[in-house]
């Protein structure tokens, strides 16, 4: 398995707090079946001042000292990007990095407060030929009133990023709520841990891709874990790539007729992401 969405360096940010507990990270990883870890610490102005050239050399060297623990564990980087003003300009000048320097870049948006100019900075980035990647939608405490409008985001060529642990309700049941539904709807694209340490926010891919093959089948699990991310390691464009499909395994009645949250149905229906002719949607999609 990759997992494309780590906490996994030292020091950055709010993930691994040591190199003794990025080593440990790394081993979780092995034994978990991942081979491939995205480094992707924050880079949030004012709290995460990370940069593009800081992470390439912070992940090097972790790189170095996992090989001499030898542990197999290869690591590429990338970074878990804040929505700012500028993030195309800075992606450009290598601020901001996308995933193995691939056209596929994680997009964070604010947890708490959905940003009014969201869908200009997606519209910016699908022009520009990067993939954007939403990451954890299902956590946003702001998904219950704008499920339709992150529909609409993947519409156009947005893709989506679950988190493993969100299925095990390990952030709640909401969080859960929204991850099993968005499977069940056809339009998650990868999952991922988020891993920050060993014990609070371990590595647990196996443990989500389990959860999501009851959901969506064993195939569809496993394009989430491997053949999607590995089609981002190597810069593949999205319409080679198997769409996401929706769910082969059925709720039972009763919990297909519960809704907790409230919110409203989507229309279900998703095209690929596709860059070809996809002019045509971001008109659309910015309305």
């Amino acid at each position: 398995m990759i997992d494309l969405h780590c906490h996994i360096l030292p020091g950055l940010d709010d993930g691994a707090s040591t190199l003794a507990v990025s080593l440990q990270m790394a081993s979780a990883c092995v034994e978990d079946g991942v081979s491939i870890v995205a480094c992707t610490p924050h880079i949030l102005p004012g709290l995460y001042n990370n940069s593009g050239p800081h992470i390439r050399r912070a992940a090097a060297h972790l790189q170095q000292r996992v090989n001499e623990k030898g542990i197999s564990l290869r690591l590429v980087t990338g970074a878990d990007n804040h929505v700012t003003p500028d993030f195309v300009e800075q992606l450009s000048r290598g601020h901001l990095l996308t995933v193995a320097d691939s056209r596929y870049v994680l997009v964070e948006p604010p947890h708490h407060v959905a940003p009014p100019r969201l869908k200009e900075l997606f519209f910016d980035l699908l022009v520009a030929g990067y993939v954007p990647v939403l990451t954890h939608p299902e956590r946003l405490t702001w998904i219950n009133s704008h499920y339709e409008s992150i529909l609409q985001l993947v519409h156009a060529g947005v893709w989506l990023q679950l988190t493993a642990g969100s299925l095990a309700g390990v952030f709640g049941k909401n969080a859960r709520y929204w991850s099993e539904r968005m499977l069940e709807d056809g339009v998650v694209h990868i999952l991922a841990t988020d891993a920050h340490d060993i014990e609070r926010r371990p590595p647990n891919l196996r443990r989500g891709r389990d959860l999501a093959a009851r959901r969506i089948g064993d195939r569809e699990a496993e394009n989430l874990v491997a053949t999607r991310p590995e089609g981002i390691l190597r810069n593949a464009m999205p319409s080679t790539l198997p769409p996401p499909a929706r769910a082969t395994v059925q709720k039972d009645a009763a919990e297909s007729e519960t809704d907790e949250v409230g919110t409203v149905r989507s229309n279900r229906t998703h095209d690929r992401a596709d860059h070809g002719g996809i002019g045509h949607r971001l008109r659309r999609f910015l309305g």
